[in-house]
């Protein structure tokens, strides 16, 4: 390899450890600032958004299996029977055609 890919291996590498390095410590401050509350609730919301846009122009079927997948989730509190209950569901109404 000559000396131009070294160069830009390196500046890449030197880029991405950057990143990693200013994350981590804004990351910090951020945690010790008075609007660290926000973080405790982030990863809720974003599953919320993703998963509202995942829904969104999908056909009934798909409303109907969310809404059994989010009910099993709030009386169970349990990750695979919440999506066992969702693909059961979904999988029902499809082949069934209701």
């Amino acid at each position: 390899m000559t000396g131009s890919y070294w160069l830009l291996i390196g500046v890449l590498a030197g880029a991405a450890f950057s990143i990693r390095v200013f994350g981590l410590f804004a990351g910090d401050s951020i945690r010790k600032s008075r609007h660290a509350w926000m973080l405790d609730d982030l990863p809720g919301l974003i599953i919320v958004c993703l998963i509202a846009s995942s829904l969104a122009g999908q056909p009934m079927e798909t409303w109907i299996a969310a809404a059994i997948a989010f009910a099993v989730a709030v009386l169970t509190n349990h990750v695979i029977l919440t999506m066992c209950a969702g693909v059961v569901t979904y999988a029902g109404l499809v082949w069934f055609a209701l």
